[in-house]
């Protein structure tokens, strides 16, 4: 099948916004299946800086159709503030936007639900976008599929079996109730804004890759933040491996042929949890700055943490994602450094036997990279590189056993080297 799979192979932040908008220029449509509007991405074009949570960073191609997946959870204020940003600028999305009926919906009672959690005593650093207990729900069989909440009667029906529990568990935890009959209001005409957009387009997918149409499944987070195999607890509340993109558009996994995986020159994250390779403050002092490497989350604005390259996680990665090739991003980021490690195995030797959760334990062993000292921000071929550039992709593709398709240095579409 004519399909690729782009998935993020740290803690998120890795660039896949800007590889999802270079490889769509030749696709025929384009699927995120799971997350909801924790995710971030921004796309730089012509020097306009465009910002997406849910809906597909695609959709800024007039060709390509847009399709947000039943795995995903839909939060109708943010998804609509998205829409009406997108058609400000012009952006056409009739006939080009779809979203399933099998989404779950985000209510306001889960961001009180994650807000409370995240002020306890043990916070995982979330979004507080009601994500996860949203996810929670679907899983208990209480929460509302957006094929629900459009058909009126049905959502009131829904809605006031639902929140009632709700409010009884909330108030459990000393949360005063909510104001159920104005959220049902609102939420009311929410839905008769974005009813046009729910469809049931899964056979439509099916048969149009038989066709042999091409696809791109879009990924959301990171290996390291996936619900089952990643840094637990410290983890997002969905599948963001490849498997799960297939499951989350309601496809099988032969559906995905290729996947490509997305990492930096260096490893970031944001929130709490364990970072093995993070800077210490004398690193990070000589580190370029969060200003100039850019890294402030989109979603949140928080700072991320930052630290070298750990190359026992991202062959972790590589193999539950079965990724078939690397995009490298913000080498650019790396131009000012005389020397760079890069943690290429834990002390005893323990990669590839290590359980996650042992993460926060672990001690890297280094290998030392010469830097080059020169901007990558105008190079337009391989061998325009520094030697050294080329040397320290070099020895990526040869610890990590996998070829690196695509090479970015700079957020905009052009500064970006297509390899192979």
């Amino acid at each position: 099948m004519n399909t690729v799979a782009v998935v993020g192979l740290q803690w998120g932040d890795e660039g896949k916004g800007k590889v999802v908008d270079l490889l769509s220029l030749e696709m025929d449509g384009v699927i995120r299946s799971q997350g909801g509007h924790n995710a971030g991405h921004t796309i730089v074009v012509e020097g306009k800086e465009y910002h997406f949570h849910l809906i597909p960073s695609a959709i800024l191609h007039p060709h390509v159709k847009c399709y947000i997946g039943g795995g995903t959870v839909v939060d109708p204020r943010s998804l609509l503030n998205e829409i009406e940003g997108l058609q400000k600028e012009g952006i056409s999305l009739k006939n080009r936007l779809f979203i399933s009926p099998y989404a779950h919906l985000i209510l306001p009672y889960h961001q009180l639900q994650e807000q409370i959690q995240e002020e306890g005593a043990s916070p995982i650093g979330t979004t507080r976008r009601g994500i996860g207990p949203c996810y929670e729900d679907s899983v208990a069989r209480m929460g509302i599929q957006l094929g629900e909440w459009v058909d009126i009667p049905v959502f009131k029906k829904r809605f006031s079996e639902c929140s009632e529990r709700k409010k009884r568990f909330l108030e459990s935890m000393g949360v005063s109730s909510f104001d159920s009959k104005a959220i049902y209001e609102e939420y009311a005409t929410f839905a008769n804004f974005l009813k046009e957009y729910i469809t049931p387009f899964e056979n439509l997918i099916y048969e149009e890759l038989k066709k042999g149409k091409k696809f791109l499944f879009e990924g959301a987070q990171g290996a390291m933040l996936d619900v089952r195999f990643g840094t637990y607890p410290y983890v997002t509340s969905s599948c963001t491996a490849s498997g799960g993109l297939a499951v989350g558009a309601g496809l099988g996994p032969q559906s995905i042929s290729k996947t490509l995986g997305v990492m930096k020159a260096y490893s970031t994250r944001v929130g709490n949890g364990p970072f093995p390779t993070e800077f210490s403050s004398k690193e990070m002092a000589s580190f370029a700055s969060h200003h100039q490497a850019r890294e402030f989350g989109t979603t949140t604005g928080r700072k991320r943490r930052m630290g070298w390259l750990d190359i026992p996680l991202l062959k972790e990665a590589i193999r539950l994602d079965g990724v078939t090739s690397l995009a490298i991003t913000k080498v650019d980021v790396l131009d000012h450094l005389e020397r760079m490690k890069v943690c290429v195995d834990y002390e005893g030797g323990s990669y590839p036997s290590f359980y996650q959760g042992d993460i926060g334990r672990v001690k890297p062993v280094y290998k030392e990279f010469e830097g080059w000292k020169k901007s990558t921000k105008e190079i337009k071929k391989l061998e325009e590189f520094p030697k050294n550039v080329r040397i320290f992709l070099n020895q990526i593709e040869t610890l990590l056993d996998c070829p690196i398709e695509l090479v970015s240095f700079g957020p905009e579409r052009e500064k970006t080297l297509r390899l192979s």
